[in-house]
């Protein structure tokens, strides 16, 4: 198997969401919303892609300033080529983008908590989400 991995080349809209739908991420993204799916194929600023053939295979979708921070903020692998070092690989491109003093940020998915320790990242229990919906207090 050869696999091509690719810095911000096009990515439709169809090709991600159904690498969502072939891996677990499917789950937790609204993939039945296509004007939100469009949105976060066209507003992220690095992605790098892993491709067998005209196959999109893994992503790994960021919002970064390349300088301080990059939200890695989609990481999906299709389920037929887990654990094949794909989503490592992807992650490493992705820090090969970054300068030196960036941090990469996720949200781990609950199955995949335990992953990311042994890559080298540090787990961090202060993070903090504000939902759709909910308004900012006074």
């Amino acid at each position: 198997m050869i696999i091509d991995f690719k810095v911000n080349h096009p990515v439709t809209t169809d090709q991600f969401i159904d690498l969502l739908e072939s891996s677990t991420l499917g789950e937790r993204r609204p993939i039945q919303d296509r004007s939100c799916m469009e949105g976060m194929v066209a507003n992220a600023n690095l992605m790098i892609s892993a491709w067998d053939g005209s196959l999109l295979v893994g992503i790994a979708r960021s919002v970064t300033d390349f300088h301080y921070a990059c939200y890695l903020s989609d990481l999906a692998i299709h389920q037929d080529y887990q654990k094949s070092g794909i989503g490592k690989r992807l992650q490493a491109m992705t820090q090969l983008q970054l300068g030196a003093r960036c941090k990469e940020i996720l949200l781990a998915a609950p199955a995949a908590s335990s992953y990311y320790g042994q890559l080298g990242y540090a787990h961090n229990d202060r993070c903090w989400l504000l939902e759709p919906g909910v308004t900012i207090g006074n």
